[in-house]
């Protein structure tokens, strides 16, 4: 129990900024550590709720809520997966080798690619977010998509092999055996809640999920030649603008017929 409280302070301190107590930097810390990760998507789905209420009680309008749905995340998670976006969207952008892919990864400076892609992304996001219904089941369907991508991130770092050392090496080494069955179940728990809430949207979800963990597999190792962390915020971004929209394009498509 020791274990699991500890593993879960540290995936809060490392993947968010919600402050919980200092946790020794060891091996048996880190046991469930990226089977909390989704605990953090839960959390940023309760601050997307009250984010709704608040302006649903303020009338704010459609605008600043989907600006606050965009921004939360990002906010709440310290920017880290984005971090991890932009530097594998510079690295694909190369067209170089495996190694120098690698290094552009490590590399600490934003390139033009990292800057345009993050704009791009987060101004999609924006987007879709406007199209959602303005409702505690909008702001569900999020949260749960938050949760969904960090499942699915943390469940290629557990099974895909590494590209080098790093913290994804270092998280998955020191991962209990049943990470990838924990992560499994995180992920179907999380696609049965968006299948209640919209039939047609939850399955279009699973959909990208699945064809995310595919796509991934085969991009981490011909690009990098094995996984990191920066794929892993990668997959864990892309993925949460992915299954929006996929999850907004069945629910018009079931309307119109």
């Amino acid at each position: 129990m020791k274990d699991l409280l500890r593993s879960v302070a540290m995936a809060l301190r490392m993947f968010s900024v919600v402050p919980v107590p200092n946790v020794a930097w060891k091996k048996e810390n880190m046991k469930y550590m990226l089977c909390a990760l989704p605990l953090v998507g839960a959390v940023i789905g309760l601050a997307l709720w009250l984010w709704f209420l608040l302006c649903d009680a303020l009338d704010l309008g459609d605008i600043p809520t989907a600006a606050g749905w965009t921004l939360i995340p990002v906010l709440l998670s310290g920017g880290i997966h984005l971090d991890g976006f932009c530097d594998t969207v510079d690295a694909l952008s190369s067209h170089a080798p495996p190694e120098k892919k690698r290094a552009i990864l490590k590399d600490s400076h934003a390139g033009a690619f990292a800057v345009i892609y993050c704009g791009v992304f987060l101004l999609g996001f924006f987007a879709l977010c406007t199209a959602l219904p303005m409702s505690a089941a909008g702001a569900l369907a999020l949260g749960l998509q938050q949760m969904l991508s960090r499942a699915l991130g943390c469940l290629c770092s557990v099974c895909f092999a590494s590209a080098g050392e790093g913290l994804q090496r270092t998280f998955r080494d020191a991962a209990d055996g049943r990470a990838a069955a924990i992560l499994i179940v995180w992920s179907v728990l999380c696609a049965a809640g968006l299948c209640v809430l919209s039939p047609a949207g939850g399955a279009a979800a699973v959909i990208v999920y699945l064809l995310c963990l595919r796509g991934l597999r085969r991009m981490s190792r011909r690009e990098f030649g094995g996984m990191s962390g920066d794929l892993a915020g990668y997959l864990i971004t892309l993925s949460q603008g992915l299954m929006l929209l996929a999850y907004l394009l069945a629910e018009r498509a079931v309307e119109l017929l």
